[in-house]
Protein backbone atom coordinates (compact mmCIF):
# COMPACT_ATOMS: atom_id res chain seq x y z
CA UNK A 1 0.00 0.00 0.00
CA UNK A 2 2.63 2.26 0.15
CA UNK A 3 2.59 3.57 -3.58
CA UNK A 4 -1.04 4.23 -2.93
CA UNK A 5 -0.02 5.86 0.45
CA UNK A 6 2.42 7.87 -1.86
CA UNK A 7 0.16 9.01 -4.25
CA UNK A 8 -2.60 9.97 -1.82
CA UNK A 9 -0.28 11.93 -0.06
CA UNK A 10 0.09 14.29 -2.96
CA UNK A 11 -3.67 14.75 -3.58
CA UNK A 12 -4.57 15.04 0.28
CA UNK A 13 -2.10 15.38 3.22
CA UNK A 14 -4.22 14.15 5.43
CA UNK A 15 -5.06 11.12 4.42
CA UNK A 16 -3.77 7.32 3.87
CA UNK A 17 -4.65 3.99 2.95
CA UNK A 18 -5.50 2.26 6.72
CA UNK A 19 -7.30 5.85 7.69
CA UNK A 20 -9.63 6.16 4.74
CA UNK A 21 -10.33 2.30 5.30
CA UNK A 22 -11.66 2.91 8.99
CA UNK A 23 -13.42 6.39 7.92
CA UNK A 24 -15.91 4.40 5.32
CA UNK A 25 -15.90 0.62 6.72
CA UNK A 26 -13.87 -1.62 4.50
CA UNK A 27 -10.74 -2.84 4.83
CA UNK A 28 -7.65 -1.34 3.46
CA UNK A 29 -7.49 -3.75 0.71
CA UNK A 30 -10.48 -2.98 0.13
CA UNK A 31 -9.47 0.53 -0.38
CA UNK A 32 -6.49 0.02 -2.50
CA UNK A 33 -9.19 -1.79 -4.62
CA UNK A 34 -11.17 1.24 -4.62
CA UNK A 35 -9.07 3.63 -5.08
CA UNK A 36 -7.16 2.06 -8.29
CA UNK A 37 -10.80 0.81 -9.73
CA UNK A 38 -12.25 4.62 -9.12
CA UNK A 39 -8.45 6.04 -11.12
CA UNK A 40 -8.85 3.97 -13.70
CA UNK A 41 -13.07 4.80 -14.09
CA UNK A 42 -12.18 8.63 -14.22
CA UNK A 43 -10.92 9.03 -17.50
CA UNK A 44 -13.69 6.51 -19.33
CA UNK A 45 -16.86 7.49 -20.51
CA UNK A 46 -19.71 7.59 -17.84
CA UNK A 47 -19.80 7.49 -14.03
CA UNK A 48 -16.67 6.61 -12.41
CA UNK A 49 -18.13 5.74 -9.50
CA UNK A 50 -20.86 3.11 -10.98
CA UNK A 51 -17.89 1.74 -13.69
CA UNK A 52 -15.95 1.47 -9.97
CA UNK A 53 -18.60 -0.28 -8.23
CA UNK A 54 -18.99 -2.57 -11.47
CA UNK A 55 -15.36 -3.37 -11.42
CA UNK A 56 -14.83 -3.96 -7.87
CA UNK A 57 -18.23 -5.09 -6.62
CA UNK A 58 -18.08 -2.34 -3.73
CA UNK A 59 -21.34 -0.85 -2.91
CA UNK A 60 -21.37 3.09 -4.63
CA UNK A 61 -22.22 4.60 -1.20
CA UNK A 62 -19.28 3.21 -0.12
CA UNK A 63 -16.79 4.42 -3.35
CA UNK A 64 -18.94 8.23 -3.32
CA UNK A 65 -17.57 8.21 0.65
CA UNK A 66 -14.00 7.79 -0.57
CA UNK A 67 -14.45 10.35 -3.43
CA UNK A 68 -15.70 12.49 -0.38
CA UNK A 69 -13.09 11.78 2.36
CA UNK A 70 -10.24 12.44 -0.95
CA UNK A 71 -11.66 15.96 -1.25
CA UNK A 72 -14.37 15.39 -4.47
CA UNK A 73 -14.02 14.82 -8.11
CA UNK A 74 -11.30 17.57 -8.45
CA UNK A 75 -9.14 15.26 -5.88
CA UNK A 76 -9.83 12.01 -7.48
CA UNK A 77 -8.93 13.60 -10.90
CA UNK A 78 -5.57 14.36 -9.73
CA UNK A 79 -5.36 11.19 -8.21
CA UNK A 80 -6.12 9.52 -11.60
CA UNK A 81 -3.49 11.35 -12.88
CA UNK A 82 -0.97 10.32 -11.16
CA UNK A 83 -2.32 7.04 -10.86
CA UNK A 84 -1.86 6.64 -14.88
CA UNK A 85 1.74 7.88 -14.46
CA UNK A 86 2.43 5.46 -12.05
CA UNK A 87 1.39 2.88 -14.15
CA UNK A 88 2.95 4.23 -17.40
CA UNK A 89 6.14 4.40 -15.63
CA UNK A 90 9.27 3.70 -17.52
CA UNK A 91 7.74 1.46 -19.93
CA UNK A 92 5.02 3.49 -20.86
CA UNK A 93 7.41 6.35 -21.59
CA UNK A 94 9.48 3.63 -23.89
CA UNK A 95 6.71 2.87 -25.81
CA UNK A 96 5.77 6.45 -26.29
CA UNK A 97 9.09 7.27 -27.75
CA UNK A 98 9.11 4.47 -29.49
CA UNK A 99 5.74 4.98 -31.73
CA UNK A 100 7.07 8.47 -32.15
CA UNK A 101 10.63 7.21 -33.56
CA UNK A 102 9.34 4.20 -35.57
CA UNK A 103 5.39 5.31 -36.20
Amino acid sequence: MGMLDGLLSQVTGNVDVNTLAAKVGLTPDQVEQAMTALGQAHGQPGDTVATAADNTGIEPNKLQDIVSHIGGEGALGQFAGLLQGQEGGIGGMLGGLKSKLFG
